[in-house]
C-alpha cells in the first residue's frame, strides 16, 4: 500500500509555542481507517495447542471427525433393551451400563436393564424407559413398544468423516467440547499476536503509589492490556515512556522487536512534547494513516514495519479505548486468521443527540430489547477524558457528522463492544 502521510499546513500560537494543526480535510473515515489496517495485515504462523489451553484461541485448520458420534448405537433412556412389540413380561437376563457392554443378546421374551448411554445390546430394537415398567415375578412388565424408541444412532451427532469444526473460528467451550467427543487431544491455532502496550506522560503514577504534584494515576495501560487480551493477544509487555524524545525512542525501538504489534497511547498529536510519530518514523516504520474523522480518537495513528504493526492511540482514557475497539482489535482478529463476523448492529436512539459538524463521533451507549427493537441509551457525559463514560457500555453508536441532531428514534449503526 502506498504511504499517505497528513502533512498539516497549518500554524498556531499555543501558550508562545508554535504548533501544527491538522486540517479536517485531510482525516479520513473510520471505514478507511480500518480498511488500511486490515490491508497491512499478514496472518501469523501456527501452532498445536493442547485442547485444555486453547480456549479463545482460533482454530487454523478445518477439524474432520474419524469416528461416529456417538459411536454406537446407545441407550437414551435408563430402563430395559428389548425385542420391540405388544405389551409383555419379559425375562430379565443381564444388565448393560455405560462403559459395560452387555455380553448377553437379547432373544424374543427377555430384556436387559439398561443405563442411559450404554451400548444397545445385540438383538435388541428398542429401549423402555424403567419409569413405564413394573417388576413381576421372575421379570419385568413392558407396554408396547415401537421399534427405534429412546434409541440412539451411531454417527446421529456426527458422522465419520464429517467436519465438525471450521478453520477461523475462535474456540469457545462448545467448540472445545466437539473437538473432544472425536477424539481430538490438541488442536492448530494460529499464534497469538505479540502486544506490546506503552503509554506515554511524565504526569503518570502507579496506582498504589501516592500521587505527586501535578500527577494522575494511570488508567490507560490496564484497559489497553485488558483489551489486548479480551482480542485475543499475548501481552508481550507493558511500559511508561518518559515525555522525553530519547525516552521515547527507546521504549520504542525495544518494543518493535519484541512484539508483533505496538501500542503506544499519548504522544501522537502536535505538542511539544508529542515524540512518537517522530521516533517510530527514525525506527523505519511507515505512516499508513494519522488522524481519523472521529470523535473521540481524532489523532490516532498507524504504520508498518515489515509485517509489525504499530498503533499510534490518543492519550485521552477513552479515545484510547474507543480507537483500540475500531482499529486494533480488527487487527488482531486478522493476524489470526479469525473468520469475519459481525461487529456492527443497528439500534434506535432513546433520546436526541447533536451532531458534530466536522467529524462523526462514538457516543457510548446501553443497549436494551425492546418491543421495538435495540435502543440506544448513552451511558452519561461524554468527554474524551471521563473513563466512567465506558462503565456498562455495550456499544459505541456512531453518530455521522453533520448539522443539527438526531431525534429520538433515529437508527444509527452501533459498533459492539
Amino acid at each position: 500500500m502506498s504511504q499517505r502521510s497528513i502533512v498539516p499546513p497549518e500554524t498556531a500560537d499555543r501558550g508562545g509555542i508554535p504548533t501544527r494543526l491538522q486540517p479536517v480535510s485531510d482525516l479520513i473515515s473510520i471505514d478507511e481507517a480500518r480498511r488500511r489496517v486490515l490491508d497491512a495485515v499478514t496472518r501469523l504462523g501456527h501452532e498445536d495447542v493442547p485442547l485444555d489451553a486453547a480456549l479463545g484461541r482460533v482454530l487454523a485448520e478445518d477439524v474432520t471427525s474419524a469416528i461416529d458420534v456417538p459411536p454406537f448405537d446407545s441407550s437414551g433412556m435408563d430402563g430395559y433393551a428389548l425385542i420391540a412389540g405388544p405389551e409383555a413380561g419379559l425375562e430379565v437376563i443381564g444388565e448393560a451400563r455405560a462403559g459395560h457392554p452387555s455380553a448377553e443378546a437379547v432373544q424374543p421374551g427377555a430384556a436387559i436393564r439398561i443405563s442411559t448411554g450404554a451400548p444397545v445390546p445385540e438383538g435388541a430394537d428398542a429401549v423402555v424407559p424403567v419409569e413405564r415398567t413394573a417388576a413381576v415375578k421372575g421379570g419385568v412388565r413392558v407396554p408396547a413398544t415401537e421399534p427405534g424408541a429412546n434409541i440412539r444412532r451411531a454417527g446421529e451427532d456426527v458422522c465419520a468423516g464429517a467436519v465438525v469444526l471450521h478453520r477461523g473460528v475462535v474456540l469457545g467451550p462448545a467448540e472445545l467440547g466437539v473437538a473432544a467427543s472425536v477424539g481430538r487431544a490438541s488442536l492448530r491455532c494460529t499464534r497469538q499476536p505479540r502486544v506490546f502496550v506503552l503509554i506515554t506522560g511524565d504526569e503518570l503514577t502507579p496506582p498504589g503509589e501516592p500521587l505527586k504534584p501535578g500527577g494522575i494515576y494511570g488508567s490507560n495501560g490496564f484497559a489497553l492490556a485488558a483489551q489486548v487480551e479480551r482480542a485475543g493477544g499475548a501481552l508481550a509487555g507493558r511500559g511508561t515512556v518518559p515525555d522525553t524524545a530519547e525516552g521515547t525512542r527507546a521504549a520504542l525501538d525495544d518494543a518493535l522487536e519484541a512484539a508483533d504489534v505496538v501500542i503506544v497511547s499519548g504522544g501522537v498529536s502536535v505538542g511539544p512534547h508529542d515524540h512518537v510519530k517522530d521516533a517510530l518514523r527514525d525506527l523505519g516504520v511507515e505512516e499508513r494513516f494519522w488522524g481519523v474523522r472521529l470523535r473521540p480518537g481524532k489523532p490516532a495513528w498507524f504504520g508498518t514495519r515489515g509485517d509489525t504493526l504499530a498503533f499510534g492511540l490518543p492519550g485521552n482514557p477513552v479515545s484510547a479505548m474507543v480507537t483500540f475497539q475500531l482499529f486494533a482489535r480488527p487487527a488482531l482478529a486478522a493476524l489470526q486468521g479469525a473468520a469475519p463476523r459481525a461487529t456492527r448492529t443497528s439500534a434506535l436512539l432513546a433520546q436526541p443527540i447533536a451532531r458534530n459538524r466536522r467529524r462523526d463521533e462514538a457516543v457510548r451507549v446501553r443497549l436494551t430489547h425492546t418491543d421495538a427493537g435495540l435502543v440506544a441509551e448513552p451511558t452519561g457525559a461524554q468527554g474524551s477524558h471521563m473513563l466512567t463514560s465506558m462503565l456498562g457500555a455495550d456499544g459505541l453508536a456512531l453518530i455521522l457528522h453533520g448539522d443539527g441532531e438526531l431525534a429520538a428514534g433515529e437508527r444509527v449503526d452501533v459498533e459492539l463492544l
